[in-house]
């Protein structure tokens, strides 16, 4: 963590939880009364309660941000470069509050204090200037239409957006959301998991702070059944933005269609596969395999869980990846020398644990851990299988945890065939030295992203999403830009054209 940089302290962090519902850049609290607890998973005990929100909160939210979408409105009006000077002085706030985000993150989500605060705050620092950057430079185009017609396009804003995040990126899920929206001049309605909305609250003070118009960014925390649905539901929402699973994903989609149609993005699980030849840098293969997977105790969406190792070399890889494994270090997340803390709660905690036992039973080795740690909060052991095979549980289904798979291959064309046999998309690896083995891989594997020797390499720059029921649309880059951005055509009748 570095001997200058350490947390602060819960009773800090748990105050700020307090804050209430944010609508019209102003702070309420539920129309039902009712307030739901907020765990430590490091202890298993409450750090404080936050207003529940539902479908009447939502109404507000949605009635807030559509006026502040009407033609004529200050943001409406406002130029470009404007919005983008609001959106890097929010970064500037963002970085004066690094310290107490960051361990808010740890706090309420398990994470490593040094990941929260190098990691997700700098990524999230980052997102935001980069969108800040585009806010001016989202243009259309003229167009040399037959006929005597001048004709241009315009990308405009969508409207009101309704966003729905997850709980294992808390803050980087809530800037990825709200910052390319915000540059192409749309309104939000945004709603923090139910497990990890501390620093989403606390965000309200500072978009405020900042200077957005009341009504641009309105904060509803809440439960998926009530308050995501009403969200997913909602008549006057031009736009639903949802990360989480692949199920859940569904269910937005469906209420889209039996609503208004309104336009979707979806950034939903995987099972990603990672293959490692023979030819690679193992020691580089293992370490990158075992940070692909068990980075944030394996709550990541693009967590390498299918590792596929060429025979030659499979049994000193499971040696190497076990000897690694063993040297996680489980504790509070806010203490040094911790490289893995709790799962984000009990409910996650009790559907790994039955995973793991699921693998012991259909046959898969266990190399190391396969068991809860402590005697308080929600810790598993690094677990480690090997002879996995591709129909059992732990090789099909997302675990979200930490417990490695490592599989056998024997030639190219049968690990293409298995790396692909999956209904997920989100991302997938090659380790290699040889350049046409890797250029084959990164045309043959069906997934948004593919590294090459390298693993979790992403930047605010780069387009990410999944292919199949991965997801679909695209968040970061140019294309998570134009995301929020609807495409009109304008045709003008002209006496004359002269090219």
């Amino acid at each position: 963590m570095g001997g200058t940089i350490s947390p602060v302290t819960a009773n800090r962090t748990s105050t700020i939880g307090l804050d209430p519902i944010f609508i019209n850049n102003e702070w309420h609290d539920s129309v039902s009364g009712k307030k739901f607890p907020v765990i430590n998973p490091a202890t298993g005990e409450k750090i404080c309660d936050v207003e529940e929100g539902d479908k009447e909160d939502v109404d507000k939210a949605v009635e807030a941000a559509r006026k502040a979408f009407e033609l004529g409105s200050r943001w409406r009006t406002m130029d470009a470069s404007e919005r983008g000077r609001l959106l890097n002085k929010l970064a500037d706030l963002i970085e004066r509050e690094r310290l107490p985000l960051a361990t808010m993150e740890s706090i309420n989500g398990g994470k490593l204090f040094a990941n929260s605060y190098l990691m997700d705050l700098g990524g999230c620092i980052n997102s935001l200037r980069y969108c800040a950057g585009w806010a001016d430079k989202v243009q259309g185009q003229t167009i040399p239409m037959d006929g005597n017609y001048f004709t241009f396009t315009r990308r405009e804003p969508i409207g009101v957006c309704g966003q729905i995040i997850p709980w294992n990126f808390p803050l980087v899920m809530f800037i990825w959301k709200i910052a390319p929206a915000l540059a192409c001049g749309n309104t939000v309605v945004i709603k923090p998991a139910e497990q990890t909305p501390l620093t989403a609250l606390h965000m309200s003070s500072l978009i405020k702070e900042a200077g957005f118009p009341p009504g641009v960014v309105n904060i509803v925390p809440g439960y998926g059944p009530t308050a995501g649905a009403a969200i997913a539901h909602h008549m006057d929402i031009d736009k639903v933005a949802f990360t989480g699973s692949t199920e859940v994903g569904k269910k937005i989609k469906e209420a889209a269609g039996k609503s208004n149609l309104k336009r979707v993005s979806l950034e939903l699980g995987g099972k990603s596969p990672n293959i490692i030849f023979a030819d690679a840098d193992l020691d580089s293969a293992v370490e990158f395999a075992h940070i692909g997977l068990f980075y944030h105790q394996g709550q990541c969406c693009i967590a390498g869980s299918r590792i596929f190792v060429e025979e030659p070399i499979y049994e000193e890889f499971v040696r190497r990846s076990v000897a690694r494994a063993k040297k996680n270090v489980l504790g509070n997340p806010l203490s040094p020398g911790i490289n893995q803390g709790p799962q984000v709660d009990k409910e996650q905690y009790d559907r790994i644990l039955e995973l793991i036992e699921s693998g012991k039973k259909e046959g898969a080795k266990l190399e190391c851990g396969g068991g809860p740690w402590g005697d308080k909060g929600f810790f598993i052991q690094p677990t480690v299988f090997s002879d996995v095979s591709d129909d059992m549980r732990i090789a099909k289904e997302e675990i979200f945890g930490p417990v490695q798979q490592i599989m056998k291959f024997k030639t190219i064309d049968e690990v293409i065939k298995r790396a692909n046999n999956t209904h997920y998309g989100l991302a997938a690896a090659v380790f290699t030295k040889d350049i046409d083995k890797a250029l084959t891989f990164t045309a043959a594997l069906q997934a948004g992203v593919v590294w090459v020797n390298c693993y979790s390499a992403m930047s605010a720059q780069c387009p990410f999403g999944g292919f199949k029921m991965s997801g679909n649309g695209r968040e970061l880059g140019e294309e998570g830009i134009h995301e929020y951005t609807e495409m009109k055509t304008v045709v003008i009748k002209i006496p004359q054209k002269n090219s």
